[in-house]
């Protein structure tokens, strides 16, 4: 979600912080802004418009200076526009005196005690310009600022409930910003002379490679040629300094380049044969020790896996529900991560623990596996496409789908991938249970390796898909179907539509049609029907007469020996061929085609669809 840069240096870091907040623009963001120290006092320049515009912003103010941070919003507390924008200035009680301003900071996450420290500060003649929870927290640093901003910072602290990642810099020391996290991801930049705080580290690329994943609860004091981490001691509450290690990361700088496609999206789209390839890439065999050292003995010591997701990545735990009870026939539930940790469960200390993320960020994800933990199920995997995430060091064992770069935000290929891991499971864990010969292993991965080729043949459906889209870009409502571990794609399918199209979508099993949605179905009702060749083909054939019967539209994305052919108000789109347990993933590609060609039409912004962000690290 929101981004920071910030920064101490000898040169004029302007035009690096801006250059981080462009390569942040994919997680989401209403509002952007930048702060520096410069003669001597605070200065900044704010807008709710895109990066581009700040940076005209900026050289019309003369912004220019070696300490400064740097801000995307998305908003959370009060409405995009620019008094609530970041970065947030404390004037103190006397604002006469301190005209100018004392701390700028800027903050990711939410803080949840803000109203009563508001009313506080209030009432020690604090005035507040904004309606956001982040400038609570500059007004805090500020009361308790006596010469030191470092201990200014660790005193307010432990006085914030909620997650934040914050980056903050004092009119009255120059050359020094302290920054701090918990719940909320931020990597130190170390550089020559220089250091850099952000909350991804894509966002210093091309500034330095020498990284450091700051853990929770780390507060940083970076200064000219020196920097030092201290952590709060629970035995003395004092802060102690604490090394890190400092690892060399090669962002991926180069990804965003759009090349030939109108938008990410699209190329992400595109790019998903290579991402699954790459992320096939060495697997020569089943084995759990792809999932890392020691997975044997785990594996051997479950009888149930538990799967803790949200959004898409929910949706590919929910396929892989069906491949786990069916080919590794080990018990599976599947769990919306925002929802786990507030209700009552029955913890299995012998159970699987799997998350799923993207960023392997996510804070709801985060949280439901902390809890899981706290429930005495010890034995965690994540499937994630982030090497040097939260997630991957929170969990014994990891698969790295490689998807590589995912700038748009709905997801695509971290999709694809995430199912291509997810069956990479289903099959070790196939194995340790015996229900895997080597017959079916040989079967999977010619499958497996297949996959890409496969994919390019979907790719090639683009020209028919996009033949639908102009009729569904006039439409306001779609149903999807699907049937067994089609259902989810249709889930998936259901949703990609209304993120970047805002067409109201929704999903369904098949056999579910008279037992309510049925009702909605007529001529202006859009029926998207996932029908490949499998055991439940003629079920899924008698639904989708029940909505040729109401009138409905039906749009079918069929495999080619369905013996389902077009004709008055049914609509084919034959695919290339059955995949037997892997066709969730070809039968996922023409719905993110169909969405993405539908939101052109009507105009949207694809890659920044309204309201959304990419990597959603508040609950």
């Amino acid at each position: 979600m929101c981004g920071i840069v910030g920064a101490v240096s000898q040169r004029n870091i302007v035009p690096v912080l801006i250059e981080g907040l462009k390569r942040l623009e994919y997680r989401g963001y209403d509002s952007c802004g930048v702060a520096v120290h410069q003669g001597g006092g605070l200065l900044r320049a704010r807008s709710t418009s895109r990066v581009a515009e700040l940076v005209g912003l900026a050289q019309e103010d003369g912004i220019a200076s070696g300490t400064g941070i740097a801000h995307t919003r998305w908003a959370t507390h009060g409405a995009p526009a620019i008094h609530n924008a970041h970065p947030h200035f404390s004037h103190g009680p006397d604002a006469a005196t301190d005209s100018l301003g004392r701390i700028a900071l800027v903050h990711n996450g939410i803080i949840e005690n803000h109203d009563e420290l508001r009313a506080e500060l209030k009432a020690r003649g604090y005035q507040f310009t904004s309606q956001t929870d982040t400038e609570v927290i500059a007004h805090l640093v500020d009361q308790l600022y006596d010469g030191d901003l470092l201990e200014a910072v660790q005193q307010a602290l432990p006085r914030l409930k909620g997650a934040y990642a914050v980056a903050v810099f004092c009119r009255d020391e120059p050359h020094r910003v302290i920054a701090a996290r918990a719940g909320s991801p931020l990597v130190l930049g170390v550089g020559q002379a220089e250091h850099f705080v952000a909350s991804d580290a894509m966002a210093l690329a091309g500034v330095t490679d020498q990284i450091v994943y700051l853990e929770e609860g780390d507060v940083v004091d970076m200064q000219l040629g020196r920097y030092w981490i201290s952590q709060l001691s629970s035995q003395t509450q004092r802060y102690d300094e604490v090394a890190r290690e400092v690892r060399t990361v090669h962002a991926h700088s180069g990804a965003a380049e759009l090349g030939p496609y109108r938008h990410y999206m699209q190329k992400e789209i595109f790019e998903q044969p290579e991402a699954i390839a790459n992320t096939l890439e060495g697997v020569v065999g089943i084995s759990p020790e792809l999932f890392g050292d020691g997975a044997y003995g785990i594996f051997k010591d479950i009888d149930q896996v538990l799967i803790l997701a949200c959004g898409t990545s929910f949706y590919s735990g929910s396929t892989a529900k069906y491949w786990l009870e069916s080919i590794a026939r080990i018990p599976t539930s599947v769990e919306i991560a925002s929802e786990y940790r507030y209700r009552d469960s029955v913890p299995n200390p012998r159970t699987l623990v799997v998350t799923i993320s993207q960023s392997g960020e996510t804070a709801d994800t985060l949280a439901a596996l902390k809890h899981a933990r706290s429930q005495g199920m010890p034995h965690t995997l994540t499937i994630c496409n982030v090497a040097t995430s939260a997630m991957v060091r929170e969990c014994e064992l990891a698969y790295i789908t490689r998807a590589g770069a995912e700038i748009g935000v709905a997801s695509t290929k971290a999709f694809t991938t995430q199912l291509v891991g997810l069956f990479m499971l289903t099959l070790a864990l196939a194995q340790t249970r015996g229900h895997l010969d080597e017959q079916q292993e040989a079967e999977h991965l010619k499958a497996l390796r297949h996959l890409p080729l496969a994919v390019q043949a979907v790719l090639a459906l683009e020209p028919q898909v996009i033949a639908w889209s102009e009729e569904f870009a006039r439409k306001e409502n779609a149903l999807f179907l699907g049937r067994g571990l089609h259902y989810p794609i249709a889930l998936e399918g259901a949703l990609k539509l209304k993120e970047i199209s805002y067409i109201h979508a929704e999903a369904y099993p098949a056999g579910e049609l008279k037992h309510g949605p049925l009702a909605l179905v007529t001529a202006e009702m859009p029926v998207v029907t996932v029908a490949p060749n499998d055991a439940l083909l003629e079920k899924l054939k008698s639904n989708m007469q029940e909505v040729r019967a109401r009138g409905g539209q039906l749009y079918v994305f069929a495999d080619g020996d369905t013996k389902i052919e077009s004709e008055q108000g049914l609509h084919v789109i034959r695919m290339p061929e059955h995949y037997g347990a892997l066709s969730p993933i070809l039968h996922v590609i023409p719905l993110q085609l169909l969405a993405y060609h539908t939101a052109c039409a009507r105009g949207t912004d694809v890659d920044k669809p309204r309201n959304l962000a990419k990597s959603v690290t508040v609950e």
